[in-house]
């Protein structure tokens, strides 16, 4: 058999990390005359031997070789004398193989009268180099600490790494309990670990806590813990061994990755530049830093752009100019910064310039010193600061996102002693970079948003006039930036013959391109009611125009998957033409809410007209309905968004609608704009738009009209007649152009079109002539020549009157001209 071959206790070449690991070691407690009065869990494992086989029988069975009686007594007193011994010996296993194992007695101690020993052992592998321990320097520098307490939990035995971890020398420990010596470190709770394993006889491995030790007092440490049972021959525990592994390095990556990881799910939380500054400034402040502060450049806060030196690493600013967006302090009131939200400031860690925010990397300074010569002439206010409430450690992050300079994170601590660190620039380097990402997404989708809402706003009427038949007011709001804009529209359009168009609508879809066709759409439909186009057929047109602009979208998607999502191009709209002269309402839907009348005496209902599809879809005929309406009814038209929430259906929004509209004591702007503040007081993910008209009637004392005769000779009669009338209303200065326009449209009808020809004059805002006739013939203004004896009527209508056209009816056409009342 080899003789056991002993170590000396020198430092050895550097084995791999993972071999200086003595955690999982061997262990077993002996005593003097060589009984074995301990055996963990990892002995059993090694020899196979249970602690009851173990336990009481001699420790010299368990050499798969004779002893040498001299060499034994040599170690034992070499032990005794507090050296410690270690070497390189064969173990038989219960199966009778033989297993070599490096082997580590400790200095000798006592439990109780019992003079013992903590004999360690790990096996031998093929790759370790001759003459090297893994167990090397085990009481001085082994990176475990180790400890033997008795059932009372004091001190028997500890090792050299444990006495650093803690601080307090080994005299002081001996025969103390660890709540005596070092109360900061958990030692209730690891007392009560040990109590649990004294009193199951279960070990308990890897416990990790955090707390402070006299050998580091400025600095949290972490900890890995196990503790295990020692065992004597009667199966009595007769103490506890632990071992202990400073892992604070591992836990502090393992804090910082879950400080970035929650900075995702806490920063950028809304789109708004000033809101995520300030979010950057709270997650870090108690977490990172005691003081933080974050200032973007002023081009970056602005709604109209940024400035040109934002993305150019070229000549800059020596003091760009920054507003503080956030401000966070573990102070109340934060009294340690110089500006406040909002405030200009030049701030840039001197000696830098703005430089640093373009290109510059981060700054460290693990030591501020107030008294330092360039702080105290550049920053005289800031070193003042930092004298005066003990700042001392500072980090500087610029803040840039996408090749554009957003501006300047500083982090500074202050009641956490411990100095900023290298490890600590990438932590703060990545809470930057994720906040400045979610700034310039802010600002980019605030610069968006403005533009969209200015051009929506641009896009819908300035200044609504319902003339004499309708009174109206309107009220518009636009979406939450979250939901973005959308493409609500409403217009009131004056047509011939005192009637009034109204029409509200709804772009599919949010942003600037919702916006730009719900302006198209608008434009359309002004275009469509001047041509004198029924409900019904106006929605046709429409139809037709939302599928040419979707073929648009398609054409411009580019690969068929692009086009499945942006071929659709949907909007849902309501066109109603109110006439005064018969207080009848004509209207017609494309997938839109219907509109609300409310009578002059509060009854509210929802006329439906037959529910057209929306627009885009094409294909599907659409349907007109007419309902009179008395004089002051109040008619709304309204979208989507007002009458829908998260917290209630369309039919009770629109129930509630109704009620509201119902009340008569309120003048109708106030009306409007109260329905609407009281239906959606919060911001909505949607835009709102409501329209109120009420009606008045054009009375007989305002319309008069002829029947015409087929006959030529009939023109002279009804020109007077149209003359006397116009002099009765008070116009005598135009009984001489309207005497012409009345010759000119009755005897065109008379000689091209089909009876009954009727004539109306009606006075509202304007002296309007009609001449109805039964034929279908689209009326051309010609351009005779100086020869021509006829082909001028047209022609002079149109040189005398404000405007003129021709709409048809069911019955035929009728022939107007407007004339300005002086």
């Amino acid at each position: 058999m080899d003789a056991p071959r002993e170590r000396p206790d020198a430092p050895t070449s550097a084995g791999p990390r993972a071999l200086f690991d003595a955690s999982t070691d061997a262990a077993a407690v002996v005593s003097g005359r060589g009984v074995v009065l301990g055996w963990t869990r990892a002995a059993e494992e090694l020899l196979g031997l249970a602690a009851s086989e173990a336990v009481g029988a001699s420790a010299a069975r368990l050499l798969a070789m004779p002893g040498d009686p001299a060499r034994a007594t040599g170690v034992a007193e070499r032990c005794r004398a507090g050296m410690g011994w270690s070497g390189h010996i064969p173990l038989r296993h219960r199966d009778g193989r033989r297993i070599d194992v490096d082997l580590r007695v400790s200095a000798s101690f006592r439990i109780g009268a019992d003079e013992c020993f903590l004999v360690s052992a790990r096996e031998q592998r093929q790759q370790w180099e001759v003459g090297q321990s893994v167990l090397d320097g085990f009481l001085t520098r082994s990176p475990v600490g180790m400890a033997v307490m008795d059932t009372q939990l004091r001190y028997v035995w500890l090792n050299d790494t444990l006495e650093r971890f803690g601080g307090v020398p080994r005299e002081q420990r001996l025969g103390r309990r660890l709540s005596e010596l070092l109360p900061g470190l958990q030692a209730d709770t690891i007392e009560g670990l040990m109590r649990k394993v004294l009193d199951t006889g279960v070990a308990v491995t890897d416990y990790e806590y955090v707390g402070w030790s006299w050998a580091d007092p400025r600095r949290q440490h972490a900890y890995s813990t196990s503790f295990f049972p020692l065992v004597d021959v009667d199966n009595t525990i007769t103490g506890v061994c632990y071992m202990v592994s400073d892992v604070t390095e591992r836990w502090n990556a393992r804090q910082l990755l879950s400080l970035v990881n929650e900075a995702g799910t806490r920063i950028g939380t809304t789109l708004d530049v000033l809101w995520t500054a300030q979010e950057l400034a709270d997650f870090a402040v108690p977490r990172f830093a005691d003081f933080v502060v974050v200032d973007l450049l002023e081009p970056v806060l602005s709604t109209e752009g940024h400035g040109t030196w934002l993305t150019d690493a070229g000549p800059a600013p020596a003091r760009p100019v920054m507003r503080r967006a956030g401000l966070s302090s573990v102070r109340d009131g934060a009294p340690e910064a110089v500006a406040r939200i909002g405030e200009r400031v030049d701030f840039v860690p001197p000696p830098h310039d703005a430089h640093l925010l373009i290109g510059g990397d981060p700054i460290l300074i693990p030591v501020l010193d107030p008294s330092d010569e360039v702080w105290v002439s550049e920053q005289p206010a800031r070193a003042a600061s930092i004298r005066e409430f003990g700042l001392h450690s500072l980090i500087s992050v610029p803040m840039r996102a996408r090749n554009t300079v957003l501006g300047l994170a500083t982090f500074i601590r202050s009641l956490n002693p411990v100095s900023f660190q290298s490890d600590d620039v990438l932590v703060a380097q990545e809470l930057v970079a994720r906040a400045a990402l979610c700034v310039d997404n802010a600002r980019r989708y605030t610069r968006e948003h403005t533009a969209a809402v200015t051009l929506q706003r641009s896009l819908l009427p300035q200044a609504l006039s319902g003339g004499t038949a309708l009174e109206v007011a309107s009220s518009y709001r636009p979406a939450d930036p979250t939901g973005g804009v959308g493409g609500d529209w409403f217009d009131v359009i004056p047509l011939s013959g005192a009637r009034v168009g109204l029409v509200v609508g709804d772009v599919v879809g949010h942003g600037i391109t919702a916006a730009a066709t719900m302006g198209r759409l608008r434009t359309a439909v002004q275009t469509l009611a001047d041509m004198e186009m029924p409900p019904d057929e106006l929605l046709a047109h429409l139809d037709d125009l939302v599928l040419r602009l979707s073929e648009e979208r398609d054409g411009d998607a580019g690969d068929v998957a692009q086009r499945g999502t942006a071929g659709f191009l949907g909007a849902t709209c309501l066109y109603a033409v109110y006439d005064p002269v018969t207080r009848h309402c004509t209207m017609a839907r494309a997938g839109h809410p219907p509109p609300v009348v409310v009578t002059p005496d509060g009854q509210v209902s929802f006329p439906e007209p037959p529910p057209g599809p929306p627009l885009g879809l094409g294909g599907i005929a659409f349907e007109s309905t007419e309902i009179e309406l008395a004089e002051n009814s109040l008619l709304g038209l309204y979208t989507d968004g007002l009458v829908e929430a998260a917290d209630r259906d369309m039919e009770h929004g629109m129930s509630r609608l109704g009620e509201l509209l119902s009340q008569r004591d309120l003048d109708l702007d106030t009306l409007c704009s109260s329905a609407v503040r009281q239906l959606v007081p919060a911001p909505q993910p949607d835009d709102i738009a409501l329209l109120l008209a009420r009606t008045h009637a054009l009375g007989v004392e305002h319309v008069v009209s002829w029947e015409v005769p087929v006959d030529p000779a009939a023109v002279a009669e009804v020109r007077a007649r149209a003359t006397r009338q116009v002099e009765a209303w008070g116009y005598g200065e135009l009984a001489m152009t309207t005497e012409l326009i009345v010759s000119e449209l009755v005897t065109n009808a008379i000689r091209y079109a089909e009876p009954p020809i009727r004539l109306r004059l009606l006075r509202d805002s304007r002296l309007t002539c009609e001449v109805a006739d039964a034929s279908s013939t689209a009326p051309r203004l010609r351009h005779a020549r100086s020869t021509d004896e006829g082909g001028r009527g047209l022609f002079l209508v149109a040189q005398l009157a404000h405007r003129w056209g021709a709409r048809y009816t069911a019955d035929g056409k009728i022939i107007w001209a407007e004339q300005e009342i002086p």
